[in-house]
């Protein structure tokens, strides 16, 4: 689903204007991105928990040489489904 098969969705679910829903999936996004940035967790109770891990520093290899080289420390987004869209999904 794209983010206009999702705005579509939320106007004729919500009644809604186009406008409005749109604000409301910006809102959020930007919400969510605003959050995650500062390190919090968000919590939906019954649909899930978005947070950031930290990868640690790693070796690997270059494919095509084979030279090691040094993966440095990273952030990822994780995301956790909640028992009740697990439920809907299975």
């Amino acid at each position: 689903m794209t983010k206009a098969e999702l705005i579509a969705k939320i106007v004729n679910d919500g009644g809604i204007t186009k406008s409005q829903a749109e604000k409301g999936v910006d809102g959020f996004v930007s919400a969510v991105s605003e959050a995650l940035v500062a390190g919090d967790k968000i919590t939906l109770v019954g649909f899930g928990t978005f947070s950031v891990g930290e990868r640690a520093q790693r070796e690997g290899r270059n494919p095509r040489t084979g030279e090691k080289l040094t993966i440095p420390a990273s952030k990822l987004v994780k995301f956790k489904a909640g028992k009740t869209l697990s439920e809907k999904v299975k």
